[in-house]
């Protein structure tokens, strides 16, 4: 390993030590494409921590029966997608708190759905993006939910698209509560804007599915009543 680098670097013969596997194993993947070229300096290939990340997560997935074909898939997509920085903007959500996930542990909340195809959509809403190595959700409570969903038998490209779906309407009803308030009020963002937003909402919502649920009712079949 050369002096002074910042992180740490490995012939091939370290790397694949590391990580557990053969060295031809590494061999394979690299020239699959499932990790990123080596440095070279002259005839030697200095590998660091981010192709020893990225092993292990092809590992951890692989344990979890994805196949090296939709593991590259998979990567590709995450190479495509947006970085935290483009997704975030300027700084960080004021209430929502982003999630640092491994492959691994994303594969881990939504078994069986982590395909490139939802992915793509979730890097496409904005709930997904990239961090070196690791993946970020945008919102823990979006995270947990979502995976809820999923546990309750609800397929993940379902719960993305009602995502979408849902964000179309909760934009409408922010630019209808700050154009209130801002139209009554001096400041950038009145303290009280976010929970008088949440309680008529969640008040209107809640009464909402009470009005759908007895459409329900009213609408399914009585049972006969017994013959005297």
């Amino acid at each position: 390993m050369a002096e002074g680098r910042e992180h740490r670097e490995y012939r091939m013969e370290e790397l694949a030590r590391e990580a557990g596997i053969p060295v031809r194993t590494v061999r394979f993947y690299r020239e699959r494409g499932l990790i990123a070229p080596p440095r070279r300096e002259g005839r030697i290939a200095w590998y660091d921590d981010h192709h020893l990340a990225r092993l292990r997560t092809i590992a951890g997935l692989l344990e979890r029966g994805h196949t090296l074909t939709g593991i590259a898939d998979l990567a590709r997509t995450f190479e495509s997608g947006r970085d935290v920085a483009e997704v975030l903007g300027l700084g960080e959500p004021t209430e929502e708190t982003p999630v640092h996930l491994t492959p691994e542990q994303l594969a881990d909340y939504f078994e069986g759905e982590v395909t490139p195809e939802n992915l793509a959509a979730a890097l496409d809403l904005g709930y997904l993006a990239t961090d070196g190595d690791e993946i970020v959700h945008i919102s823990r409570r979006l995270l947990e939910v979502s995976a809820e969903l999923v546990r309750e038998g609800v397929p993940l490209s379902t719960v993305l698209s009602a995502g979408r779906r849902v964000r179309e309407h909760a934009d409408a009803l922010a630019e209808l509560f700050v154009g209130v308030m801002r139209a009554h009020s001096t400041e950038a963002e009145p303290a009280q804007l976010r929970p008088l937003a949440r309680a008529v909402v969640d008040a209107e919502l809640s009464m909402a599915f009470d009005r759908r649920l007895r459409r329900d009712d009213d609408t399914r079949p009585k049972p006969s009543e017994p013959k005297a």
